[in-house]
């Protein structure tokens, strides 16, 4: 038997691992294809695959236009890390109004004194700034823009939110990958992708001002730290500009989207009792292999959540059982 799921890049390097070892364990493969989370929400939609994947929660207004009842089950934790291409990549500090002043193309060259007032690096010469962003609908620049948009009332105005934005400069490139790529191409740019891009890339990563006043890198524990909030019961929230004084301020939960009602088009049994399966096995054994991977297991309160909603996963109106 083979699962078929495709979306969000962000969590694709966790998800391979994932699904891999749970092949090996079980005899049960799953194929992901990352197309973006805006794929990922389009083709559930449509009942082309089994399970989106999405860093980007879907709104009331779209679960309610959906054909049946969506559930978002919590798979891990990532941080957006801001990265780019200097000479000797040194690490730099960003304030929010000094990123959200940059990705609005209001400032253009490395030696802006902006920039230089709380980076003192000889790398900051008097080069261009090529902006990178995503092309496609991405639940990666749903994170980046909400956190913009809650630091910047001039992003909120002008750009705001959502896995796909009118940007105002830059170059777009796809996934989570393409952007990385295209970073490391150009001399001068910078971007923002899913921290594990960053580093298996060997790419530079800066620090974040929080809320709280402190320079953050993006990391496993910033980023745990970032989801000590109340999760509600159906895991929808945002967690990007965190009041914890530790936390990284663009960190994110990424999600598995499944119909709760799993008997539809045909559907066999035994199919939608391997997606429960594999999904308890994701929210629990499989947590492992998060942080080598550079992503947060999940912390236990959205665990009890998870295993809610995966429990309440049904097929022809009765619970399945695992």
């Amino acid at each position: 038997m083979e699962l078929l799921g495709a979306g969000a890049t962000f969590p694709y390097p966790l998800y391979s691992k994932m699904f891999y070892v749970y092949w090996q364990a079980t005899g049960i493969k799953t194929n992901y294809q990352a197309i973006g989370s805006g794929g990922g929400q389009r083709q559930l939609l449509n009942m082309t695959v089994d399970f989106g994947g999405s860093d980007a929660f879907m709104d009331d207004e779209a679960l309610e236009k959906a054909p049946a009842k969506i559930l978002h089950i919590p798979i891990c934790l990532g941080a957006v890390a801001i990265t780019y291409n200097l000479p000797g990549n040194p690490e730099l500090k960003f304030t929010p109004n000094l990123l959200s002043e940059i990705f609005l193309g209001n400032i253009t060259r490395w030696n802006d004194k902006r920039i230089l007032n709380i980076n003192a690096h000889p790398g900051l010469s008097d080069r261009d700034i090529v902006l990178v962003h995503r092309s496609e609908g991405s639940g990666t620049t749903f994170v980046f823009t909400d956190y913009l948009s809650k630091v910047s009332d001039d992003w909120e105005k002008m750009v705001g939110r959502g896995k796909a934005v009118n940007w105002p400069a830059g170059l777009g490139s796809k996934g989570n990958p393409g952007v990385a790529g295209l970073i490391k191409y150009f001399p001068g740019a910078i971007g923002y992708v899913e921290l594990g891009y960053a580093l298996s890339n060997q790419m530079p990563v800066a620090l974040l001002q929080n809320k709280a006043g402190e320079f953050i890198r993006p990391g496993t524990t910033s980023a745990s730290v970032a989801a000590n909030v109340s999760i509600p019961e159906d895991t929808r929230i945002s967690i990007t500009n965190t009041d914890a004084e530790e936390g990284y301020p663009i960190s994110s939960f990424t999600w598995i989207l499944v119909f709760k009602e799993q008997a539809y088009r045909g559907r066999p049994y035994e199919k939608a009792k391997a997606l429960k399966n594999v999904l308890w096995w994701m929210t629990h054994e499989g947590q492992r292999y998060a942080k080598p991977l550079h992503y947060a297991p999940l912390p236990e309160s959205a665990v009890k959540k998870a295993e809610k909603l995966i429990s309440a996963i049904t097929y022809d109106g009765k619970p399945i059982s695992r």
